[in-house]
């Protein structure tokens, strides 16, 4: 195998699938990066069996081969090659990959590639073209409301499914839950579909590099999208996503409208002073034009801030974890947010204060 290429191609193409390989003590050779190399083509390959990545790599070749090389190493190597070295040769030999650019020489061993498994396609299924940044922008949206606990797998998941002239993606973990739309032509149809938790960050991640349309299918047990030379394949879960809308209060008795900053810095300085739970205490009485955020710490101390906001409805008392309602605010590009309560013990709706409607997040209480 040989293949003459550019020391900044070689760069991005290791940078996005190096991140796939995975330590796999029965499979040593998952942990490695796969070249394969033919007739004017190089592919540049990764799986962990959850996610497989392959990525076209603009190249001249002149052997033809395949190897398996460890992902750390190469990555490694590659990403401390000078750019100012424009091009770079790779050239396997007794069992070793040797990477020669005009300032440097590597060499690193290579191990058997037959036991690496073959990245799936998805052969028959549903197409669709979307735009990669609304696609991101809506897994972005909610998937660290996913339970990161895989005892529940349909919650241990991003739910993407199609509605009226959107498609929807929702993620929960019993305590908070986010939704985002996205808008798409009314003729585009697909399937429901449960995308892993661990996956999304992965495949976020490929979405960026590719181009302005990615195309996905969807097949039974599998998920890809592929544009721009970067191929990615996801396994999805076969289970039933919780009817979540059964939850959203259909009204409202208290509502109060803020300045995300200034509820956000607020929030910030109460958690210096919350409990070991990440508790905050929040008082809304509309007759007095309070809305406060309060903590108490019997190791530290405790705090009150009142934050400016327009009131309406009943006076409440009630507790929130902190992180659960900070999280939701990097999903709101508004600059006032809509926190919404219908009672003690019912949860609390936190919407953007602007035409955009997209973007839906509920938090559960706390018990005092």
């Amino acid at each position: 195998m040989k293949l003459e290429t550019t020391v900044q191609k070689l760069k991005e193409a290791i940078g996005l699938v190096d991140r796939v390989a995975a330590k796999h003590m029965t499979l040593p050779v998952l942990s490695c990066i796969v070249i394969e190399t033919s007739k004017n083509s190089v592919v540049i390959k990764a799986t962990n069996l959850d996610i497989g990545v392959e990525v076209s790599l603009p190249a001249k070749t002149t052997e033809a081969g395949t190897i398996a090389v460890p992902a750390s190493i190469i990555s490694s190597l590659v990403s401390q090659l000078p750019n100012q070295a424009e091009s770079v040769t790779l050239s396997v030999s007794s069992g070793n990959l040797t990477i020669t650019s005009s300032k440097s020489h590597g060499v690193i061993k290579t191990i058997p590639f037959e036991d690496f498994p073959s990245i799936p396609r998805v052969a028959d299924g549903q197409e669709i073209s979307l735009p990669s940044n609304l696609l991101v922008k809506g897994l972005t949206s909610v998937w660290y409301s996913a339970s990161v606990s895989g005892v529940k797998p349909e919650l241990s998941s991003v739910y993407v499914y199609r509605g009226t002239d959107f498609i929807t993606c929702v993620a929960t973990d019993s305590f908070r839950l986010a939704e985002k739309k996205i808008s798409v032509p009314a003729s585009l149809a697909m399937n429901d579909i449960l995308i892993p938790f661990k996956n999304v960050s992965e495949i976020v991640r490929l979405l960026e590099k590719m181009g302005d349309t990615v195309k996905v299918k969807l097949g039974k047990n599998l998920i890809s999208f592929e544009s721009n030379g970067i191929y990615a394949v996801s396994r999805v879960i076969d289970g039933v996503f919780p009817d979540y809308k059964q939850i959203i209060p259909k009204s409202f008795t208290t509502e109060v409208v803020a300045l995300k900053q200034d509820f956000l810095n607020a929030l910030k300085i109460s958690n210096i002073f919350s409990d070991k739970f990440n508790q905050v205490h929040i008082s809304i009485d509309p007759k007095k034009k309070l809305f406060e955020v309060q903590t108490k710490n019997s190791d530290v101390g405790e705090n009150k801030t009142a934050v400016d906001a327009a009131i309406t409805g009943d006076p409440i008392e009630i507790n929130f974890n902190y992180k659960y309602i900070v999280d939701c605010f990097q999903s709101i590009d508004a600059d006032s947010v809509s926190l919404q309560l219908s009672g003690m013990n019912r949860p609390m709706v936190i919407r953007p204060v602007s035409g955009d409607q997209t973007f839906m997040y509920l938090v559960m209480p706390m018990n005092r």
